[in-house]
């Protein structure tokens, strides 16, 4: 059946022209992105975004997308000492009039933050179709990050001032009401707001929080009140600093009281909230502990220390494949991501796919290895009930029974350095044992130097092994990690490889799960960060506390 309602050709000023999205990119955290906002990125032929907030949004866009760089004014030629870009709206109407759909991304939101009403307005003129996305702006997701709520039960006004565009009649209406005063500034900047508040006619000793770098894992919060702050910020050794350009969301108002925001500080009290967490494993591998310890807080750096390859004699991989077709086997037990990646390469080799496993029965050791398959979609019939392990899938494996099993061999894919204990056991329990090298591990290529230099020079908060290949590798291709670094382990065994490598194990997970180490690790953190308010001391990241200095022994 044909279409019959209009074509793309009668509307030719529609066809030969874009459309531009103008895009809130939110304060700083990609997880504040709106669905909209994704949808709109994955779409776009050319991106432009303000350069604080391109690494938040170009993951969300397609390959290949055109990414034009924004031209920055001198600073020192700008009042309050903030970059102004230039070129935008060029670009945006360039690759619009040339028939492409248009992302614009500025930080926070459209409407609120940036000038991007004025770019709309050059959209409007020269007759350029364009939508608008709203984003969290600044000066209401940064105070939620922070634990102050702009609004109580009771209800109260709420002023956004910028005090680089603030007038003396501006200052003077905020500083003459009750209102939570919600100022966007610079950090060199927040003492002088301050006193123009106090001079308006608020009281000195009205509560006032300042953030830094807000919904990001390097955010920080202080809080003084109007007649302090100046005080607060020197004392904390901020100021004076090379860095007081920086915008900061200041709040003030009893909201933002010392005694309140102890109890609403969520996300500065995350348990590993900034560390730098060294996650030796590759993206893939490690996308869901990743997110884990994000979750904690953390910034997770991923460095692979092993590469797989395929195995060098791959004939034995071909005929065992093709023997799951014809039958020869009852079971396929897989023991890792890898072993199943393998052989799903191989059955799209040979234009299988998962419909060959019926009539197999499949195990699986671990959860993350279950979910590959699930992923290719093959369900386990049988997953370690206990630990997650060879041994742990040994004690649920049934023996072979000549009445109940019409084949007594089990395929069993898996690494050319794999251990025997799985054959073994196998074995014992009266099957055959196809042990087929699906794939080999060797030792990945050094991290880049700044990486290294990491490493070795305490950068790192904390670093996750999760076997004792990672150990030796990490060490071989990067160095040993310094004795500031918490150095935490999956089990006794790669804790064993840890210690005569000479790193001293801070954390032991209790159970041969990375999940399970990544919550080790945080009630870790949350236990050095409860002893350091206990005693009176600031809570420091590890990595604070370099070069040189030795940590003290802390047991979980």
């Amino acid at each position: 059946m044909s279409p019959t309602g209009p074509a793309a050709s009668d509307f030719p000023a529609l066809s030969a022209q874009g459309q531009v999205t103008f895009l809130g990119a939110g304060p700083g955290d990609p997880g504040l992105l709106t669905l909209r906002a994704v949808e709109a990125l994955a779409s776009a032929d050319v991106l432009v975004a303000e350069p604080d907030v391109l690494d938040v949004v170009r993951s969300h866009a397609r390959e290949g997308v055109s990414t034009p760089e924004l031209t920055l004014v001198d600073v020192s030629s700008t009042s309050a000492g903030v970059p102004v870009l230039r070129d935008a709206a060029n670009l945006v109407m360039e690759a619009a009039k040339g028939g492409r759909r248009v992302v614009r991304a500025v930080a926070g939101d459209p409407g609120l933050d940036g000038d991007a009403g004025a770019e709309m307005l050059a959209c409007a003129a020269a007759g350029v179709p364009f939508e608008v996305v709203p984003g969290i702006a600044n000066a209401v997701g940064v105070p939620a990050y922070a634990g102050v709520p702009l609004r109580d039960a009771q209800g109260a006004d709420v002023r956004f001032v910028d005090a680089r565009t603030a007038s003396d009649r501006c200052w003077s209406e905020v500083g003459a009401s009750d209102a939570t005063a919600v100022v966007s500034t610079t950090l060199d900047s927040v003492a002088a707001a301050a006193g123009e508040l106090v001079s308006a006619g608020r009281k000195p000793d009205t509560p006032l929080t300042v953030t830094i770098a807000g919904t990001t894992t390097r955010q920080r919060t202080w809080t003084a009140t109007l007649g302090t702050i100046a005080q607060t910020l020197k004392q904390a050794k901020v100021l004076p600093s090379p860095e007081g350009h920086r915008p900061v969301i200041a709040v003030v108002g009893e909201r933002s009281s010392a005694a309140q925001r102890d109890q609403l500080a969520w996300f500065e009290s995350k348990p590993l909230f900034g560390w730098r967490v060294l996650v030796p494993r590759t993206k893939e591998q490690a996308a869901s502990l990743s997110d884990q310890l994000r979750s904690y807080g953390a910034v997770p750096h991923e460095v692979p220390t092993i590469a797989v390859e395929p195995p060098r004699t791959p004939q034995q991989m071909e005929r065992a494949v093709k023997g799951l077709v014809t039958g020869r086997y009852e079971w396929i037990a897989f023991t890792s991501v890898n072993a199943v990646k393998a052989v799903r390469e191989k059955f799209e080799e040979y234009g299988l796919d998962a419909r060959a496993f019926a009539g197999i029965k499949v195990a699986a050791v671990g959860e993350q290895t279950a979910a590959a398959l699930i992923d290719f979609g093959v369900k386990p019939d049988l997953v370690p009930s206990g630990e997650q392990s060879a041994a742990g899938l040994l004690e649920d494996w049934p023996p072979y029974d000549p009445v109940f099993d019409p084949i007594d061999r089990v395929f069993l894919p898996r690494a050319d350095i794999a251990t025997e204990t799985l054959v073994a056991g196998l074995i014992e329990l009266g099957w055959e044992v196809d042990d087929v090298t699906a794939y080999r591990t060797v030792r990945a290529s050094p991290p880049p130097a700044d990486t290294r230099e990491a490493i070795k020079g305490g950068g790192f908060d904390a670093v996750l092994f999760t076997s004792s290949s990672t150990v030796r590798n990490l060490v071989g291709i990067a160095g040993k990690p310094h004795n500031v670094t918490v150095i935490a382990c999956i089990g006794p065994a790669t804790a064993k490889t840890a210690e005569e490598h000479g790193l001293r194990v801070d954390v032991l997970s209790p159970e041969p799960s990375v999940h399970k180490l990544a919550e080790a690790l945080a009630a870790f953190g949350a236990q050095r960060r409860d002893a350091a308010k206990e005693a009176g001391d600031p809570v420091t990241r590890p990595s604070e506390r370099r070069p040189g200095a030795r940590r003290r022994r802390t047991t979980t």
